[in-house]
């Protein structure tokens, strides 16, 4: 397909959709050919973009791909779709609600030889990238421990899922991959504060293959948004904003001690502090073009279903540990190796 315009198609004008028709609107090499909406174009903003009600009047206008921005439910429908009529497709995160209609949109789209992808968006952010690549060099020596914090006020778009698969599945997948080390166990405990059927706060904590620790804490409860990641290791701590795009490094600072009590504690003082300057574009535009560029079949490092699975997979652990109040193992998969942007 290099070297032709691509035709995409869109699934879904919700707030993440209609920030996907901005971006498919202006993204080189792309045309946006019609989007699929039972409610129509309620916003305007698609400059005269068709508007189908469904998935099978989007096909009859020939797309190569399309992305699903459709609520999380629907996934597994629509994917099938897609791929039994050769599509290729970019699914929003998280790749599907259970462990088994993740199975089926793998094996569907492998098996028709198609490209597909996941939105797992953080994996774009400048500041994540720029910590991945930092601590594939060293920079940090051993990593001990990740924590990341993600909460915010109540998302009214979201009605199909919990905070466990709307939002902790960004923390799990960003987690394995900026230190290529899967999840081996997780525990957790949920809580229902809003009167709604799905959880709206987590806090867990698992075990990576290597022995780093990680805490998760979730919630859409909060009056402020913070979206923190923080990883320390042998040589002091990389904090990143992804609200902001910043990454900073606290160093551990060398210090000696005439205290005797103190001695024989091999703790760390305070050092160095440096915050990066970081180019900053926008995420959502990174992962719409490795994708325009993985479907021309060049070279390209999109969040593949299996990688994707995986992270559904974690997230079924954590829910079935705070269901059942024990630590969940789980179990490895061919789905390990976390590759991802440079």
């Amino acid at each position: 397909m290099t070297g032709s315009v691509l035709r995409a198609g869109l699934i879904g004008m919700g707030a993440m959709g209609r920030n996907h028709a901005r971006i498919l609107l202006g993204l080189d090499g792309v045309e946006l050919v019609a989007v699929v909406d039972p409610a129509g174009d309620t916003t305007g903003a698609l400059r005269g973009v068709p508007v189908v009600p469904t998935v099978a009047d989007l096909l009859t206008r020939g797309v190569d791909y399309a992305v699903v921005a459709c609520p999380t439910g629907l996934h597994e429908e629509v994917g099938l779709e897609l791929a039994a009529n050769g599509v290729h497709a970019l699914i929003e995160k998280p790749l599907a609600p259970t462990v088994e209609a993740g199975r089926r949109l793998v094996d569907a789209f492998e098996a028709a030889g198609l490209v597909a992808g996941v939105g797992h968006i953080e994996r774009y952010n400048p500041a994540l990238q720029s910590l991945r690549t930092r601590l594939e060099a060293g920079e940090l020596g051993q990593v001990f421990q990740v924590v990341t914090r993600r909460q915010g006020p109540f998302p009214s778009r979201i009605a199909d899922v919990g905070v466990v698969m709307d939002l902790a599945t960004h923390d799990i997948d960003l987690t394995a991959w900026v230190t290529g080390q899967a999840y081996t166990s997780i525990a957790a405990h949920t809580a229902f504060r809003s009167g709604r059927q799905h959880e709206d706060m987590v806090t867990a904590v698992g075990q990576l293959a290597n022995g780093t620790i990680v805490n998760h804490l979730v919630n859409w409860l909060s009056p402020f948004k913070e979206r923190s990641t923080v990883v320390t290791g042998d040589r002091g701590s990389f904090v990143a904003d992804t609200l902001t795009a910043d990454l900073t490094f606290y160093a551990n600072g060398a210090f000696g001690t005439e205290w005797e009590a103190l001695r024989a504690f091999r703790g760390v003082a305070e050092g160095d502090m440096i915050r990066y300057a970081i180019p900053k574009r926008e995420p959502l535009l990174v992962e719409h073009e490795r994708f325009r560029d993985a479907v021309e079949g060049k070279e390209s490092d999109i969040v593949t279903l299996r990688q994707a699975l995986r992270t559904v997979q974690v997230a079924a652990a954590l829910l079935e540990s705070a269901s059942s109040g024990v630590t969940v193992s789980v179990a490895p998969t061919t789905t390990e190796a976390q590759p991802g942007p440079r």
